[in-house]
């Protein structure tokens, strides 16, 4: 449920700016490997598919291994005071009021 509200509001959004493109979630079956829908692979639009179906399309629904690289590439960590990594917008204001630079995390 929270994350068709989200897809609601994201969507709202996508077609304030003008962009042609509707997020939708995938059927509550698709890749699932627990409970009923274990042993049945189902394309996101829920059509039941076969092994070698999912096999051959399985690319195209779900993130590669190139994905999951590039996604990694994008982690490094950042850990100096008042940094952030490139990938995440700094926040408006700190947690409890203070500053950015605080030191919320003390490495040692």
């Amino acid at each position: 449920m929270d994350c068709r509200r989200g897809l609601k509001r994201w969507n709202k959004e996508i077609e304030k700016h003008g962009v042609d493109m509707v997020l939708t979630l995938p059927h509550r079956a698709f890749h699932r490997r627990i409970g009923m829908f274990a042993d049945v692979h189902v394309s996101p639009d829920g059509r039941i598919v076969t092994a070698d179906d999912w096999a051959g399309q399985a690319h195209q629904w779900l993130p590669t291994q190139e994905d999951h690289a590039f996604v990694a590439s994008l982690m490094q960590p950042v850990t100096a005071s008042g940094q952030m990594a490139s990938w995440i917008a700094p926040p408006w204001r700190g947690i409890h009021g203070r500053p950015i630079e605080y030191e919320y995390v003390k490495f040692h």
